[in-house]
């Protein structure tokens, strides 16, 4: 499972996938953002997908591997941008920019992204938290860690701890639609539209850059 997990993401999702698996991790999907929860059952999944549920078990072992299977195709491709947005030619604030804006736009898609991260690490196999650890966490964390060391040595950031910024922005994006239903009964709003994450996605860049990016010396040129 580890080493079909890893190629999922070093790769592209195999064109081979069958009709049925595809079914069923739709539905899985389907199922968890309309609930806002990641409390699904096999028998819901299969009945969604009308698949037989026999066929997880074909497919991808237990639930424990379809949610696995599920991070790959839902991660999969923003993890294989990341080495991509490093190498571009462009300064590390506009990397930056970019950045915030894809975890947004995935959270988007994905709302319950995070936290099927979160309980593959803490509430399931000795090998499935250290394949999630190994193959979604680090990638990423390293990518930002080597962004901010970028952006030091450039002169456009302040020295931060990554581990504390990882933290900070994760969280931040993820509680957009996490925490929804709690602003929804103290604040006038209802559900995420596309203008709520073009304006959130502004507000987290200001803030973001405001306490990281240096102000550039009179007559530097800025991103």
């Amino acid at each position: 499972m580890a080493t079909a997990v890893a190629t999922i993401v070093a790769d592209h999702p195999p064109a081979g996938i069958s009709p049925s698996a595809e079914k069923l991790l739709a539905a899985a999907s389907e199922l968890m953002i309309e609930r806002n929860s990641l409390n699904v059952s096999l028998s819901e999944i299969a009945e969604r997908s009308g698949v037989n549920a026999a066929l997880v078990k074909y497919h991808f072992g237990n639930k424990e591997g379809l949610l696995l299977a599920l991070l790959a195709r839902d991660a999969g491709s923003e993890l294989r941008h990341l080495p991509h947005l490093l190498a571009q030619p462009i300064s590390p604030s506009a990397k930056l920019k970019l950045h915030i804006a894809g975890i947004i736009r995935a959270y988007r898609r994905f709302p319950y992204l995070n936290r099927l991260i979160h309980l593959l690490l803490h509430a399931s196999s000795d090998e499935a938290a250290a394949e999630v650890s190994d193959v979604f966490v680090k990638p990423l964390f390293e990518f930002q860690r080597r962004l901010l060391a970028t952006g030091v040595a450039a002169g456009e950031f302040r020295a931060v701890d990554p581990v504390q910024f990882y933290t900070c922005l994760i969280g931040a994006c993820d509680h957009l639609f996490f925490g929804r239903h709690v602003v929804s009964r103290v604040a006038d709003v209802g559900a995420i539209t596309e203008d709520d994450c073009r304006g959130y996605t502004a507000f987290l860049t200001d803030l973001i850059c405001a306490g990281l990016v240096i102000a550039p010396a009179a007559g530097r040129a800025t991103a």
